[in-house]
């Protein structure tokens, strides 16, 4: 399933290269997310299936769309802009058939993005792997072999826009699904321009890693916060205490906010479990 905007040119060099290393009987989507480019002449050119959005609604949305099209027990995501090899399907599809539930191509060091980017998914990824007490190897990814049905779980949590991957591997982390990581090298962009806005859709990404944080774990995301406040108020009240002989209306603060932030940490664990009763649910039916 491949996400597309105005990337004609990149889906002309993908498709027919795809077509050789992709199993045989897969069926190929490219969903068009409100292209104004040659993006649906070039996909009926080589007789893919197409499913097409009125007006841009994002990366996400695109591959939510595609998700809900497809017709197989097995998805596998690639952008259309050249980055990903088609070579490397076979590789994922292998280590997706030693039993594992989603397997992501890691990108290794000197692939496409660059070094602010690169800087930034590594620091995301340290946090994202202490909140899930998992390595995680490259938590942006889009190139990804997922099993369907469990994908399909977590369709309601996924955002709209370029943010997606993170959202989905947290949630397979929580609900106790197997990941794995395949090293690829993914080449620079060759032709059009990003769609990806460093500042903006980077504060997003950051929104959506503590959104995704207090869904997962989140006593592991409030507990050292309100362990902040409450050690900066013990130490701050020790201060004064020992320089003015009082209890200051500042101390009592920050021993507030720590307890409101254990309090909330607390509450938003019970709603964590909620979110995820219906899948499990959902897995023993299946069993």
């Amino acid at each position: 399933m491949i996400p597309a905007r105005n990337e004609a040119e990149g889906l002309a060099k993908l498709l027919p290269a795809l077509a050789v290393y992709m199993p045989q009987g897969a069926e190929i989507i490219v969903v068009n997310d409100g292209s104004d480019d040659a993006t649906v002449s070039v996909c009926a050119k080589h007789g893919v299936r197409v499913v097409t959005h009125p007006y841009p609604k994002g990366n996400g949305a695109a591959v939510k769309s595609g998700a809900r099209a497809a017709t197989g027990d097995v998805l596998i995501f690639m952008d259309a802009d050249g980055q990903h090899k088609p070579e490397d399907v076979p590789l994922l599809l292998d280590e997706f058939r030693q039993g594992y539930d989603m397997v992501v191509g890691a990108r290794q060091s000197g692939s496409q993005a660059g070094l602010h980017r690169a800087a930034a998914n590594d620091i995301f990824s340290r946090f994202a792997s202490w909140m899930v007490l998992q390595p995680i190897a490259d938590l942006t990814s889009g190139f990804r072999v997922v099993n369907a049905r469990q994908f399909r779980q977590f369709l309601y949590l996924l955002p709209n826009g370029f943010s997606y991957p993170t959202t989905i591997t947290m949630s397979f982390f929580r609900a106790g699904y197997s990941v794995a990581y395949v090293p690829i090298h993914s080449p620079r962009r060759s032709t059009g321009a990003s769609h990806i806005h460093p500042l903006r859709d980077g504060v997003r990404f950051l929104l959506i890693i503590i959104k995704v944080g207090t869904l997962f774990s989140p006593q592991r995301l409030f507990l050292p916060i309100s362990a902040t406040f409450f050690l900066t108020g013990l130490g701050y009240y020790l201060y004064t205490y020992l320089t003015s002989g009082r209890f200051t209306n500042m101390s009592a603060l920050l021993f507030i906010s720590s307890v409101f932030t254990f309090l909330i940490g607390v509450v938003s664990e019970q709603i964590s479990a909620l979110h995820y009763k219906n899948i499990d649910a959902q897995d023993r039916d299946q069993d």
